[in-house]
C-alpha cells in the first residue's frame, strides 16, 4: 500500500509530465485524473482558476498569494483562448501594441476579439479579467504571434487603436511608432482602407515625436490618392528627444521614454542637493559606520532572518563556513556574509564618486563585482553553482506578488547599457538616486539580489549629489512595495520619490538611521 508521500510523488510525476510535455501553465481537468488533481490542490501544488481550469503553484506560498498567476497569466491566457476559439482570435489593437512596445504588464482587463466572441466578461483571480468582443480580426498578414498570443501587427495596430489610447498609454505608442521605419507599411494599409482621419492622427503622432519624414509621406501619398487629410497630434504633450528608428528594442525605447517622462517629477519633489562633501574621509566614515543597521534592514525587506549578532559575528570574521556547519548550512548566514563583503566593494565604488568619477560609469563598472562579492560566499558553501556568478539572468524572472513582468533575458542585454547611458549622461543627483533604483528593478537583471543591489545604487547616486546615506526601513516594506508597483505598472514616480526624498531629509535633519532591534 503506497504512503501518502508515495502517492504524493505520483502525482508530482503527472504534473511533471504535463509540464515537461507542453510547458503547461495552464492545466485542464482533462489533463489529470480527479485522485492527482485533487491530491495536488490539497498539498499547493495546483490553483483554480476557473472551474475546470489550474495552473501550477508552490506550496509555500501564502493562501491568496497572487504571484503564481502573474507569473501563469500571459501563457494560461494563450492556451484558454485557444481552446474556446481555435485559431479565431486576436488581443485587441491596443494590447498589441503594449506587447509590440516590450510592455508585459499583466492587465486589470485582457480584451480579445473574436467572430466566436459573446461580448461577455470572464472573471479570473486577483481582480483581473477577461472581455470577449464579437469582432471580425485584422486580416490573415496582419496577424502575428509573440509568446503563442496572436497580436495586431503593429502597422495594423497602431491604425485600429482609438485615438484617446494616444494619449492614455503615450510610453507604449511612442516606442511602438519607434519601431516604425518608414511609411509604406502604413500607407498600404491607410489607401487599402481609404482611412484619412486616422492617416491625419498618425502623420501628427509621427510629426510629435519628431519624425518629420513619415508624416510628410503620409499626408502627401494620401493626398496624391485623392484623400482630404487633416493632420492632427494625438499625445497631449511632447518628448524632449527624438527616438531612434534604428533602435531595434522597444524595451530600449521604453526605459528612455520612462526615464524623460519621471525626471520632472522627480526634480520637483526632491530636497537641493548639498553637494560632494569636502571632507571626503568623514562621509566614508558615515557610510562605514551604517552597516549594520544598512544590512540588517536591507536583508530583512528580502525576507531574509538576520539577527545583529548574526552581521557583527559577520564583520568581525567570526563567520567561517568550513569550520562551522551552521554558518555553512545556513541561508541567512550565507546573505549575512555576502552583504558584508559587497558592502566593502560598495564603499570602494562611493569613494570614487566622491573625487569626481563620474556616479554612472562607476556604476556600470561596478556593480558585477557588488553581485559578485554578494553571491560568491553561497557559491563557496555549494549552494550555488560557480555558473551563477557569470552575470546577466539567462531565464525569465517574475516578481513576488507583481503585474509587472521584467524583461526577458535578450530585452536584458539590450536594456542594461542604455540604463548605464542614461546614468552617465543624467546631470541631476535626484533623477539618478530615484531612477537609478528605479530602473534598474524594472529590468531585473539578475536572477536575485535586485532589491539589494537596486538600493546599493540609491546610495551610490545619494553619494554624488553629496546626500547622506539613506536605509529603507523594514517596517516601510508595504509602502516600498507599493510606491515600486505604482511606478513599474502605473508609471507613477510620485510615491517612490515621496518616500526616497523622504528618507534624505530625514537624514539632512541629523535623524539617525532606523532602529535595529538587539535582541
Amino acid at each position: 500500500m503506497p504512503t501518502p508521500s508515495e502517492k504524493l510523488a505520483q502525482s508530482l510525476e503527472m504534473l511533471h509530465r504535463l509540464q515537461s510535455s507542453h510547458g503547461a501553465a495552464a492545466i485542464r481537468s482533462r489533463d489529470l485524473t480527479r485522485t492527482h488533481r485533487e491530491r495536488l490542490l490539497a498539498n499547493g501544488f495546483l490553483q483554480e482558476v476557473m472551474k475546470g481550469w489550474y495552473i501550477p503553484s508552490r506550496p509555500d506560498e501564502a493562501k491568496g498569494e497572487s504571484t503564481a498567476w502573474y507569473a501563469s497569466f500571459w501563457r494560461f491566457s494563450a492556451v484558454y483562448l485557444e481552446e474556446r476559439f481555435g485559431r479565431t482570435w486576436c488581443l485587441s489593437p491596443e494590447q498589441s501594441l503594449s506587447l509590440h512596445a516590450g510592455n508585459w504588464t499583466v492587465p486589470r482587463q485582457l480584451v480579445v476579439r473574436s467572430p466566436k466572441a459573446r461580448n461577455k466578461v470572464t472573471t479570473l483571480p486577483h481582480g483581473t479579467s477577461l472581455l470577449d468582443l464579437r469582432a471580425a480580426l485584422p486580416a490573415a498578414g496582419d496577424v502575428e504571434e509573440k509568446e503563442c498570443l496572436r497580436v495586431f501587427s503593429v502597422e495594423s495596430a497602431l491604425i485600429e487603436s482609438s485615438p484617446n489610447c494616444f494619449s492614455r498609454n503615450a510610453t507604449d505608442v511612442r516606442a511602438a511608432l519607434a519601431t516604425i521605419r518608414d511609411a509604406s507599411g502604413l500607407l498600404a494599409r491607410l489607401l487599402d482602407g481609404g482611412h484619412s482621419t486616422i492617416a491625419g492622427r498618425l502623420a501628427g503622432a509621427f510629426r510629435n515625436g519628431g519624425r518629420d519624414r513619415i508624416a510628410d509621406d503620409i499626408t502627401r501619398t494620401m493626398s496624391a490618392a485623392g484623400y482630404d487629410v487633416r493632420e492632427s497630434d494625438p499625445f497631449t504633450d511632447k518628448p524632449a528627444f527624438v527616438l531612434l528608428a534604428r533602435e531595434t528594442s522597444p524595451y530600449v525605447n521604453r526605459i528612455r521614454l520612462l526615464w524623460q517622462k519621471m525626471r520632472e517629477p522627480i526634480i520637483q519633489r526632491f530636497p537641493k542637493e548639498p553637494g560632494l562633501p569636502r571632507n571626503i574621509a568623514a562621509y566614508m566614515k558615515r557610510v562605514g559606520d551604517a552597516y549594520v543597521t544598512d544590512a540588517y534592514h536591507s536583508l530583512s525587506i528580502e525576507g531574509y532572518r538576520v539577527s545583529t549578532e548574526l552581521i557583527e559575528r559577520v564583520r568581525g570574521g567570526r563567520w567561517n563556513p568550513e569550520k562551522n556547519e551552521e554558518d555553512r548550512q545556513q541561508r541567512n548566514a550565507m546573505a549575512a556574509r555576502g552583504y558584508w563583503q559587497a558592502y566593502q566593494a560598495v564603499q570602494k565604488s562611493v569613494g570614487r564618486v566622491l573625487h569626481g568619477d563620474n556616479p554612472g560609469v562607476v556604476a556600470d563598472e561596478d556593480h558585477g563585482s557588488w553581485y559578485r562579492e554578494m553571491f560568491a560566499p553561497s557559491v563557496t558553501a555549494g549552494l550555488l553553482k560557480p555558473a551563477d556568478l557569470a552575470g546577466y539572468r539567462n531565464a525569465q524572472v517574475y516578481i513576488r506578488r507583481s503585474m509587472h513582468v521584467p524583461l526577458n533575458r535578450e530585452a536584458v542585454r539590450d536594456a542594461m547599457p542604455v540604463f548605464f547611458e542614461l546614468l552617465r549622461l543624467e546631470t541631476h543627483p535626484a533623477v539618478r538616486v530615484v531612477l537609478g533604483h528605479f530602473v534598474f528593478v524594472y529590468i531585473h537583471p539578475y536572477m536575485d539580489g535586485n532589491g539589494r543591489i537596486g538600493r546599493f545604487l540609491m546610495n551610490l547616486m545619494l553619494a554624488s549629489g553629496g546626500y547622506p546615506w539613506a536605509v529603507m526601513p523594514v517596517g516601510d516594506r508595504a509602502n516600498y512595495m507599493e510606491a515600486l508597483e505604482k511606478a513599474s505598472v502605473g508609471e507613477d514616480i510620485g510615491p517612490f520619490t515621496e518616500l526616497l526624498a523622504g528618507l534624505v531629509e530625514r537624514g539632512l535633519a541629523g535623524e539617525p538611521l532606523p532602529a535595529v532591534p538587539t535582541a
